[in-house]
Parts: C-alpha cells; sequence; structure tokens
C-alpha cells in the first residue's frame, strides 16, 4: 500500500522507547500454556497489563522469509516481493534457496544460499517500493536497532565484523560486503555495530535467542535506541524438531531474554514504565506426520533441475516450502494447458489440499471440494473491510457468505492472502497449501515428519500470537481480524508517522 509520511516530523523525548520482540513460530495454545504454568512470567506481564490477540493472521505461504517482510513492511508479497522460502528467479533462469535446510543449500550451493539469504533478500529481492519500519524510523531520526533477522534494510551502512576468531575467519572468505541496516545492527556475529562481547556462533540454533538478549542488555545499558527489532528464532527450529507441542520449553528459554532485557532497564516494573512492547510470532506450526513428494508427482513434467545448465527447456520449476509449495510455469507457449496440468496433478497427490492460480482478472482455489473464484472490489466484505466478487463453490475453503460478510475460520483471511501471494510478482503461477499434517518434502530431500513445521493456508500453522502493552489500541476488538500487516503500521504510529487508510 502506498504510505506518505509527514515531512520532518519530530520524535518527541517523552514518547517511550518501543521493542518489537518476534519470536519465532509462537504458537498461542503454548504461550498461554507457559503462563499458565508459570514459565513465561515476561510474557505474562505484558499479557495481564496490555492487549492479547490470540489468532493473528501470517502471510501466505506462512513461511519465515515471507511473513518476515510483512511484519517489517507492512505488506503482504504483493507488495514485499518475498514469495516464500524456496522460488524460482524468472530473470536469472535459477532457484532462489533460503535455507529450507542444510541439505537443500548444499543442492543449490551453500555459498549461493548464504548470499541469497543474507545479502540478496535486504539488497535486491525485497521490493524498494516499500519501506521496512527501520528505514521509516531512520528517516526521522528515530534510533533504530536490530538483532539477527532476515529482514534488517535501514538507512545505515555496515562493514562486517572482526571482533571474533570466527567472524574474521568467515568475513575474510566468504562475507565481505557493506550493507544498509538500522543504525546499531547485530547478525550472526558477521554484522555488529558495536562491540558488545556477545557471542552469536554465526547463529546457530539454540545460541540465537541468548545472543540477542546479551545484545539487547547491552544495548538497553548504554541507552542505544528508541525501536529495537528484538529477535527471538530459537522457538521454531525447537518446534520443527520436537513438534509444536513441545514449546512450553523454548517459549520459557525466550521468555529469558525478554526477562534479561527488563531487568537491564531496572527490571519488570521500570521496563514498562519508559518501553512500549509488541510482542508477535510469525506464523504458528502444526504436527507433521507425513510427507509429499513433489519431485515424484511430476515425474511426467520436464522440471527445471538446481543446475541452470540442465534446465534449458524446462516446462515448469517446482519450489516445495515445507507447507506450502509454488509451480512455475517456463514454457510459455504452453502456459495455460501447463497449468491446468500441474493443478490437476497437484490434486491427485495425496496431501495437497488447495491448489491457487490465476485465470484472467481472478484468483481461483481449487480442491477436492470445489472450486472458487474471486476479485477484488465486490459486494461481499471479509472480517478485515475487503470487499470481493465470488463465484463458485464456497465449501471448496468451507466458507461461508452471512449475508454479504465472507467467514473462513478453516483458511482465514483466505482470499487476501491468496490473491496477495497470487498477484507477487516473483512467485510461481500455482500456488499449494498441504493439508493438516502433511508437508512437502524440500530440495535436498529433508522435512519434519515427526515434528512441526508451517506454510500453509490453513488455520493450524497460519494462527500467530500477537501481544502489546503501552501503545496500539486499547483492546482487541479495535479489529474484527488482526493480521501480521497491523504490526509495522502500529510500530510507525508510535512514534507518530500516520498511514493513510487502504484496504489490504
Amino acid at each position: 500500500p502506498e504510505v506518505r509520511w509527514p515531512p520532518d516530523h519530530p520524535v518527541s523525548a517523552e514518547r517511550k522507547k518501543l521493542v518489537l520482540v518476534v519470536i519465532d513460530a509462537l504458537t498461542p495454545a503454548m504461550l498461554e500454556r507457559a503462563v499458565a504454568v508459570g514459565r513465561a512470567p515476561a510474557l505474562q506481564r505484558i499479557m495481564d497489563e496490555g492487549v492479547y490477540v490470540d489468532d493473528c493472521v501470517a502471510a501466505f505461504p506462512s513461511v519465515t522469509p515471507v511473513c518476515a517482510a510483512t511484519i517489517t513492511t507492512g505488506a503482504g508479497p504483493d507488495g514485499h516481493h518475498i514469495p516464500s522460502m524456496n522460488w524460482y528467479h524468472r530473470e536469472e533462469a535459477r532457484y532462489v534457496e533460503y535455507g529450507s535446510s542444510f541439505s537443500a543449500s548444499r543442492q543449490f550451493g551453500v555459498i549461493r544460499s548464504l548470499t541469497d539469504t543474507v545479502y540478496r533478500m535486504n539488497a535486491e529481492h525485497l521490493s524498494h517500493d516499500v519501506e521496512t519500519v527501520f528505514e521509516s524510523l531512520d528517516d526521522i531520526d528515530v534510533r533504530t536497532a536490530g538483532t539477527t533477522y532476515l529482514i534488517y534494510r535501514g538507512r545505515h551502512q555496515h562493514e562486517v565484523s572482526n571482533e571474533t576468531a570466527l567472524a574474521r575467519i568467515v568475513t575474510s572468505t566468504l562475507f565481505r560486503r557493506t550493507i544498509d541496516g538500522p543504525k546499531e545492527l547485530f547478525y550472526a556475529d558477521i554484522y555488529a555495530s558495536r562491540k558488545t562481547g556477545c557471542r552469536g556462533q554465526l547463529g546457530i540454533p539454540g545460541i540465537r535467542d541468548q545472543h540477542t538478549g546479551c545484545v539487547g542488555a547491552f544495548l538497553e545499558e548504554n541507552d542505544l535506541y528508541d525501536f529495537m527489532l528484538f529477535s527471538l528464532p530459537d522457538n521454531d527450529a525447537w518446534s520443527h524438531k520436537n513438534g509444536p507441542h513441545s514449546q512450553v520449553t523454548s517459549i520459557a528459554a525466550a521468555d529469558r531474554q525478554l526477562e534479561r532485557l527488563m531487568h537491564a532497564a531496572g527490571g519488570p516494573d521500570a521496563f514498562l514504565e519508559t518501553h512500549a512492547v509488541i510482542v508477535c510470532s510469525d506464523h504458528s506450526q502444526a504436527a507433521v506426520e507425513d510427507r509429499i513428494r513433489l519431485d515424484k508427482a511430476f515425474e511426467e513434467f520436464d522440471v527445471a533441475t538446481p543446475s541452470p545448465s540442465r534446465s534449458i527447456g524446462a516446462e515448469v520449476a517446482i519450489s516445495p516450502a515445507q507447507r506450502s509449495a509454488m509451480i512455475y510455469v517456463l514454457d510459455e507457449d504452453h502456459h495455460d494447458r501447463l497449468v491446468q496440468r500441474s493443478v490437476q496433478t497437484s490434486l491427485d497427490t495425496q496431501g495437497v489440499d488447495l491448489a491457487c492460480f490465476r485465470s484472467g482478472d481472478e484468483a481461483v482455489i481449487r480442491s477436492a471440494r470445489g472450486e472458487i473464484r474471486f476479485a477484488p472490489d465486490g459486494p461481499v466484505e471479509d472480517l478485515r473491510g475487503g470487499r470481493w466478487h465470488l463465484d463458485g463453490e464456497l465449501a471448496a475453503i468451507g466458507a461461508e457468505d452471512r449475508d454479504g460478510r465472507f467467514f473462513s475460520p478453516h483458511y482465514p483471511d483466505a482470499l487476501a492472502r491468496v490473491w496477495s501471494a497470487l498477484k507477487c510478482p516473483t512467485a510461481g503461477d500455482v500456488l499449494l497449501s498441504a493439508a493438516p499434517s502433511y508437508e512437502f518434502v524440500d530440495w535436498g530431500g529433508a522435512d519434519h515428519v515427526g515434528g512441526g513445521s508451517h506454510g500453509s493456508l490453513h488455520h493450524s500453522d497460519s494462527l500467530g500470537a500477537l501481544l502489546w502493552c503501552g501503545t496500539g489500541p486499547d483492546s482487541s476488538e479495535a479489529r474484527e481480524q488482526w493480521s501480521l500487516r497491523d504490526v509495522a503500521p502500529m510500530v510507525r504510529e508510535h512514534f507518530g508517522l500516520k498511514s493513510e487508510e487502504v484496504p489490504d
């Protein structure tokens, strides 16, 4: 959406500092359990004194790069152009892999995967037609800060770090580029705007939350920020391995780092007197019991491989991403036929729940239950105020039209999310959503069967937690349906930046 800011907005010295805490894959039911058993006192304090939403809708696909871009910009994939965890770059005729697994990164080249993730995601793939919250706040001289997070683009240049021996080895061989980020940037030891004594061991799971807590406490003790993105990603890795019902342990670990930040400010009371807090998950997670092999399903197609030289003349490219996937039609002479063939092949594959694609000016969602077609600016209103033309069978997504109001509890905010995903210029021609308990095997053959995963349109991994205290509306009833698209506007409005009201 187009956003206009006042030209010379002064930041009030009276305004509270703001910390945006992102706990990766935080599942509302597990947050509530952690609070109930006393394992998350910092989060409980924010919940008790602020506002709690237990059904904040993720972007689609509900994978971390897409959702991180939505959190930091306020835009959907059609605005920020980050389409998935794995996607096909049409202009460069190659796959982009943001690290679905180490084995997937090896398929495309570990160095290339790291370069895409660390550098190109922010510098090239993330649209320059949208601003991150760092950029918006940098422009009005808010002191911005960020710990290791996929989206970090800001207005301040940073050189690679040489604080530790490990960092010096890595930055002398792999990472040498200057990047643009918030005023204070700390990214997995590769970038550190100040010497803090904190060690991130290059972002190893299980260490990342501790690094964030250490850096955050340093920034707090030295009064170095007005806005900080406080990233706590380890809950996601824990839940992938052990399943979403194991999250109390990893939520407790994240809570300890938030407590660490509070104590650096003098304790929870002193912290909440001078700080506002927003806590959100980027998505949830669902248990995975079985796998979907797209490579097997598409054996009769000529599929682009990780080797560009061996993919010349391919019909399609396939991009599995946990509980979502995309199909790119590369043979434009047979585009429509290949789209329909891909849709049918996908829906004939056990575990594939929904296939989404565009047909003229309409979007289509097809399932075994039927097909629904839709386009914006119609007579039917969804829970976020979006208006739609609808045609077909609402049963395709278990939806209802109640006197001109659209309800889709099984697939929350379905129309807006699918429309945005399909309109993303870097997305595939066909978008797939896995049925509950299923996951697409990635390019490296990895999956999370026996653990947890996310990515689908389904409510099980699309609804996350959102809390705020000291900022934002007084009640969750300010919106009938909250979305990740609401986080960035809340951050900007805290510092006096008002965005124009535009439809989602």
